[in-house]
């Protein structure tokens, strides 16, 4: 089944248009309002778009539409001597018609009803959706189809494999990292989760010398917050206003393995003081590298309206936030898929440092709903490890009982700071 996607200014155009591409066997699945043209996210207009499919003829239809088609021709070429000619066209219309054998349908079998069922209530797209099925239809064969479990395993596959995780981070001192996106999405919490999990060594991660820097001067208490996070961890904090602030200071971090810059929460729509922002993270050169955090709560048009909106940064992977208040992730696997972004860290709770880990695949396919879950297959499937059953070791030197204890301490503080306790 040939499946479209449709946008114009208005319902009416939309609805022309589709007419004059597909015909009248062109049937309307969905329809929502989307913005068109602008540049960079500006002066766009809003405008409709639509999505469906084209409907197959049935043999009696077709038979008709050849009947028609001889008529036509027959027409036209009345009183004229290339009758013959003509009429051997209309011989070859009959031989393709009678030789027309209609295609193996597969989806009226019952399990494409329930996949696209537990795919919705995971709230993938339409088009990842659809992708899906199409693969069913090539690579599964009719009686593979007849074990429901087994099909849902496959696509539960499928999709960790169009999850874009990022599994090389660059080396050298120092690595700057810098963490942009919309207010509310949790980005200091997530600075001082990363600062945490760094500078004590945990979550795999070896103890390496942190500094944090903030930009952020504007909302009441962020800095003091973010200023009490860094002295629980005995990180060194700077406040910086101006590009040349952030570049004196980046000069006098070069000795650090790891550099951490907190951002102002902006709206996505906020275009002025995003490009004032971007000219302050100037000064960081070009080795900085840019992660947009995002919460896992946002709806899919909005995810695409942030991650376009903050394409100027070019930022290079999405730190999921929030991932707790959530069940449904098939709208970030969607967009992230369809935008070609890798995902680099996953926050799911309040406590820190212990609610943060390296993005997997199998950590996101273990949020997804209505799927048997296989750890062990899809360890061997995609050579990871499941993050959220370590220990909090590297796999190479087991923390101490003193250490073990200090990285408590710390959590318990940090965690009592966010929640505004004293």
């Amino acid at each position: 089944m040939q499946y479209f996607t449709e946008q114009a200014p208005s319902h009416h155009e939309v609805l022309e248009k589709i007419r004059r591409k597909y015909g009248e066997r062109a049937k309307i699945l969905t329809h929502r309002t989307v913005r068109l043209g602008g540049f960079m996210g500006m002066f766009s207009k809003e405008g409709v778009e639509m999505t469906g499919y084209i409907a197959q003829e049935t043999p009696s239809k077709q038979k008709a539409r050849v009947q028609e088609e001889k008529q036509k021709i027959l027409d036209s070429v009345k009183g004229d001597k290339t009758l013959q000619k003509v009429l051997e066209e209309v011989q070859s219309l009959k031989q393709q018609f009678e030789s027309y054998t209609p295609p193996k349908v597969q989806e009226d079998h019952s399990v494409f009803s329930e996949v696209t069922e537990v795919l919705s209530q995971n709230e993938f797209s339409f088009h990842f959706i659809q992708n899906l099925l199409e693969r069913l239809r090539q690579e599964l064969s009719y009686e593979q189809l007849n074990d429901t479990e087994y099909v849902l395993s496959q696509v539960l596959e499928w999709i960790g494999e169009c999850v874009p995780v990022k599994e090389t981070y660059r080396e050298g001192k120092p690595r700057i990292l810098i963490l942009v996106g919309p207010t509310g999405v949790g980005k200091t919490t997530t600075i001082a989760k990363l600062a945490a999990i760094h500078s004590l060594g945990s979550k795999g991660e070896r103890s390496k010398d942190v500094r944090i820097i903030t930009i952020d001067n504007y909302r009441i208490g962020a800095k003091q917050q973010i200023r009490t996070y860094a002295e629980i961890l005995q990180v060194p904090f700077t406040s910086v206003e101006s590009f040349q602030d952030l570049q004196n200071q980046i000069a006098l971090d070069q000795d650090a393995d790891l550099v951490l810059i907190d951002t102002i929460g902006k709206s996505p729509k906020d275009y002025m003081n995003l490009a004032k922002m971007r000219e302050i993270l100037d000064g960081c050169g070009g080795k900085a590298e840019i992660h947009l955090a995002v919460s896992a709560t946002t709806k899919v048009s909005d995810l695409k309206e942030i991650m376009q909106q903050f394409e100027p940064f070019n930022y290079e992977a999405v730190v999921l936030t929030k991932l707790d208040e959530t069940m449904r992730i098939g709208n970030l696997i969607s967009v992230l898929n369809e935008r070609g972004k890798q995902l680099s860290y996953v926050a799911d709770g309040q406590r820190v440092p212990e609610d943060i880990q390296r993005a997997t695949r199998i950590r996101m396919l273990k949020t997804l709903e209505g799927f048997p879950i296989h750890v062990d297959r899809l360890k061997q499937k995609f050579g990871e490890v499941d993050h959220s059953e370590e220990d909090g070791t590297d796999g190479n030197d087991a923390v101490t009982p003193a250490e073990q204890e200090q990285l408590y301490r710390v959590g318990k503080e940090m965690t009592k700071t966010k929640r505004g306790e004293k």
